[in-house]
Parts: C-alpha cells; sequence; structure tokens
C-alpha cells in the first residue's frame, strides 16, 4: 500500500523535540512507578495461600543427579559407571525425572547396560532414588543414544544375534521406547536386520 510522504519539519520545530537529561529521568521515574504498582497488584484467584501446589513442583525443580545414587547393579567388586543420562518430566507432575545409563566398569570386554529411572522428593535433603528399571543387565545389551523427549525415553540397544557372536562385537540393534502410562512404563521396540554395528 503506498502511503503519502511525511511532512517535513522546520527547524524551529525540531528545537521542542529534543531530549535532554531531565526529560530521560523523569521518563524513567514514571516507568520504575508503573513497575512497582503492578508488582503490587496480584489477581485474585478462588485458592487460599496455604492450599497453593508447593513451589518445588514448578518447572524450576532440578533433576535428580545420577552420580548420587547407589545402582541395584551387582559388578562383583568392580565400580559401577554412568555412561549416559538424559534428563524430563515422564510422568507429568511437573518435577523432572533422570534416565541413566549404567554399566560395570570393567576394563575390558563391553559390560551390559542397566537403565534406570530415578526421582527426587523436594524435601530439603532429600537424595535421588531409582523408581525404575526399564532395561536390565540380563538381557546383555548396551544402550546408545539416550534421550527424553514427549515423556518418552528412547536408546538404541546394541546386541547379539546368537551365542556364537563375540562379545565384543555386537550384531543386532533395537530401537526402544519407553513411555509412562496407567501407572507404568510401557515398552515398544523397533527391531533393525542383524548386522554388525
Amino acid at each position: 500500500m503506498l502511503q503519502t510522504p511525511a511532512t517535513l519539519a522546520t527547524p524551529d520545530t525540531l528545537a521542542h523535540t529534543r531530549t535532554r537529561p531531565l526529560h530521560w529521568l523523569a521518563t524513567a521515574t514514571a516507568m520504575a512507578a508503573v513497575i512497582a504498582a503492578a508488582g503490587l497488584v496480584q489477581p485474585a484467584t478462588g485458592t487460599p495461600a496455604d492450599t497453593a501446589e508447593p513451589a518445588a513442583k514448578g518447572p524450576q525443580a532440578a533433576a535428580p543427579d545420577a552420580a548420587a545414587v547407589t545402582y541395584p547393579l551387582d559388578c562383583k567388586g568392580a565400580p559401577q559407571a554412568v555412561t549416559a543420562t538424559a534428563q524430563g518430566d515422564l510422568d507429568g507432575d511437573g518435577r523432572p525425572e533422570t534416565v541413566a545409563a549404567v554399566r560395570c566398569d570393567a576394563g575390558s570386554g563391553t559390560p551390559p547396560h542397566a537403565i534406570y529411572v530415578l526421582t527426587q522428593e523436594p524435601a530439603e535433603g532429600a537424595r535421588p532414588r531409582v523408581v525404575a528399571t526399564l532395561l536390565d543387565t540380563p538381557q546383555r545389551q548396551s544402550a546408545t543414544e539416550l534421550t527424553v523427549r514427549d515423556r518418552t525415553v528412547t536408546a538404541s540397544l546394541l546386541g547379539y544375534s546368537g551365542p556364537e557372536v563375540p562379545r565384543c562385537c555386537p550384531d543386532k540393534k533395537q530401537l526402544a521406547k519407553w513411555r509412562w502410562s496407567d501407572g507404568k512404563f510401557r515398552q515398544e521396540l523397533t527391531d533393525s536386520a542383524a548386522r554388525s554395528v
């Protein structure tokens, strides 16, 4: 759309439009007063303050620290190693959970992974704890590409097509997804063709 050109100001009309420090000070003072007044006005709600949701359930809650947990993984005296973590709110309660891929730090070979879900109570000093096992070591799989997105845990699982396959060289890959539904995690697996991975 075409617009008409603006009228050019004459030098004597521009003299009245120059700003001086006093103008800026007055503007800043007025803005500060408006912001302060807006902060004092609270919207009316039908919920009394003492029954409101705890602040810890908000999005500012921190995800549990995977390094602060003792995992139910028997390593026969070898240390445990957390190899991957992902965080997200899996159950919709407003607090993030941590998903951790853990294995024994055996020093050689390819020890299988376990995948655990960790949660932490909002109380001061509460420690994170394991609330679910998504993958256990007897399944003899290694987990890679661990993510949490849209309340779903996703991992690539590497395994073996048979007992004759060397433990160093998994030849089977599955995409695994776990989603919280009806009070438990439901798993979905997509197989890849047996091949060297």
